[in-house]
């Protein structure tokens, strides 16, 4: 019999396809991330043939070498930079992710984001909760209409051109977008003008959409020299990786006028948050839950589950990222 170890619980619907297929599976029995000794300590309990685990879980060598019959870990994320690709690689360990499943929830979440900012939804939430509502104020928490204005998506895969076009067809902004790869479909269709640098799109967009992986070249693309380039009225909205946006750095700008605010769901260290970040009124803040709807969590566990399964019959699992 096949075992299974899912690192932390998720939604049933994907151990379920697990156990149809009389495979054995332990979940993490506790509702919190395992520490690093943790994970490695309950992956040597089993001779275990796979391992489903999360983005807050860190993969590499010491994990690989406390469960060597596991050769094919299915990350329970779009995203992999938890997992330390090239050991996998080196081991013959195969890694899969989970895409797609979760581009209409996380576009959604942006579009929330920068909604909020627009309209200064939480600071007018938090003003009635506080009895400081007395009646009609025309001048009373001005915000920003969006019509007509540049949206600039720095990054556009799935989820860069679903915001694109929740954006441009359902609220009349123009688009701008930066990538390593040029659309010439999406430009065409969308009427959006490619920008070569992402200096260049910064430098003309109202609203700076972040949605880009987690690199070595991404960590820290927005930083103290682009803020700057920024329009002073231009909101920046974050739903790809924490570390893709120095966050002091942020905090000053923001602080200090450097931009009109921002829209973060994630974090650079998660769950710790850079020091005066709450303070800030023209700031929103979501704690990392821009996939968090049922349909994008339940395919996120039937994509996971999918790839054990074909992995584990001999097949090639559809979302592999190791080559």
């Amino acid at each position: 019999m096949k075992k299974i170890y899912i690192t932390r619980r998720i939604p049933e619907i994907g151990i379920h396809m697990l156990t149809a297929k009389g495979y054995e599976i332990d979940v993490n029995p506790e509702d919190k991330v395992l520490s690093h000794d943790e994970l490695i300590s309950a992956l040597k309990a089993k001779e275990y043939d796979a391992v489903l685990s999360l983005l807050t879980d860190t993969i590499g060598s010491g994990v690989f070498d406390a469960v060597p019959t596991a050769k094919i870990f299915a990350n329970y994320a779009v995203g992999f930079n938890n997992i330390d690709i090239v050991e996998a690689e080196k081991r013959g360990v195969v890694v899969t992710n989970t895409p797609g499943a979760l581009t209409n929830s996380v576009a959604e979440h942006t579009v929330a984001l920068l909604l909020s900012l627009s309209t200064r939804t939480v600071e007018g939430d938090t003003y009635v909760r506080k009895g400081n509502y007395k009646g009609w104020d025309p001048m009373l928490l001005l915000g920003t209409e969006l019509a007509g204005k540049t949206i600039g998506i720095l990054g556009a895969g799935r989820i860069g051109f679903r915001v694109a076009h929740i954006l441009s067809r359902g609220f009349d902004m123009k688009l701008a977008y930066y990538d390593i790869k040029r659309n010439e479909e999406f430009e065409k269709d969308h009427d959006a003008v490619f920008c070569s640098t992402p200096e260049e799109l910064l430098k003309i967009s109202d609203v700076v959409s972040v949605h880009v992986p987690l690199l070595d070249s991404t960590k820290h693309l927005i930083n103290t020299e682009r803020l700057a380039l920024m329009k002073k009225t231009a909101f920046l909205i974050n739903t790809s990786r924490g570390p893709v946006v120095d966050e002091n750095a942020l905090v000053h700008a923001l602080r200090n006028g450097v931009i009109a605010g921002a829209g973060l769901d994630v974090f650079e260290d998660e769950p710790r948050l850079a020091e005066g970040l709450t303070e800030l009124a023209n700031v929103v803040l979501t704690p990392h839950i821009a996939s968090a709807t049922v349909l994008a969590r339940d395919e996120m566990s039937q994509l996971a589950a999918q790839n054990i399964i074909d992995f584990l019959e001999g097949g090639d699992p559809k979302n592999k990222v190791t080559k």
